[in-house]
């Protein structure tokens, strides 16, 4: 299943089948190198709070999974930001920019790999993010990101949604290679993107983009 470009399709994080969160993406490319979004600062998207408007870093992870939680809409505040999807990887690559958008470095987000769907009306990807993440910088320097998290976290293995965290890090370690030797995308590619002028910040999400999170094999 591929997705042309300029369309629009929803980038969904999901936990134990339950929307984490919803972000809206412009398809830029999806070809054999992996799928490349841009979302745009001003996106409506949808957040999973808890009912008095709290965030999971807000509470204690076994707080948080035990509260009532469900999704409300907000905006995409920070600068627009470019994602890349590796097929069949897992971890996606982020592009952060500045306020005037210059690149400023790459995040590595370690994840499952990105199941697509599409219902006609509402497509798109859901990704199980696993919290450990990277920052890295042009010229190959890097660090952890969120590491206690994760830890907090995998000492609820009843709640956690990460089965093997032994393939986290070995994930992560797989990518610092790359960014350490400048490897595709690290090597430049897409640093000095621009977005297409045409391409307004979406107002609302499309009907559908609720469904039910997609079943992994």
């Amino acid at each position: 299943m591929g997705f042309e470009p300029g369309r629009l399709i929803l980038h969904r994080d999901t936990h134990h089948g339950r929307i984490a969160f919803v972000h809206p993406g412009r398809v830029v490319s999806d070809d054999d190198r992996g799928l490349l979004i841009w979302v745009a600062r001003g996106s409506v998207i949808a957040v999973e709070t808890t009912l008095d408007g709290r965030f999971p870093r807000d509470l204690a992870f076994a707080d948080w999974m035990a509260a009532e939680r469900s999704p409300r809409t907000a905006r995409w505040r920070g600068p627009g930001v470019l994602r890349f999807f590796p097929p069949g990887e897992n971890h996606s690559v982020w592009f952060f920019r500045d306020d005037e958008g210059h690149f400023t470095e790459y995040y590595v987000n370690l994840e499952e790999s990105a199941v697509r769907w599409d219902d006609g009306v509402a497509a798109g990807i859901d990704v199980i993010d696993q919290d450990l993440d990277i920052v890295a910088q042009p010229g190959g320097t890097w660090r952890w990101k969120d590491e206690d998290d994760f830890a907090e976290r995998l000492a609820h293995p009843d709640l956690y949604w990460v089965p093997d965290e032994a393939a986290v890090w070995a994930e992560g370690r797989r990518v610092i290679k790359k960014i350490e030797s400048g490897e595709f995308p690290f090597d430049g590619t897409w640093t000095d993107f621009r977005p297409d002028p045409s391409w307004p910040a979406p107002e609302e999400l499309p009907d559908g983009w609720d469904r039910p999170v997609v079943a992994r094999s």
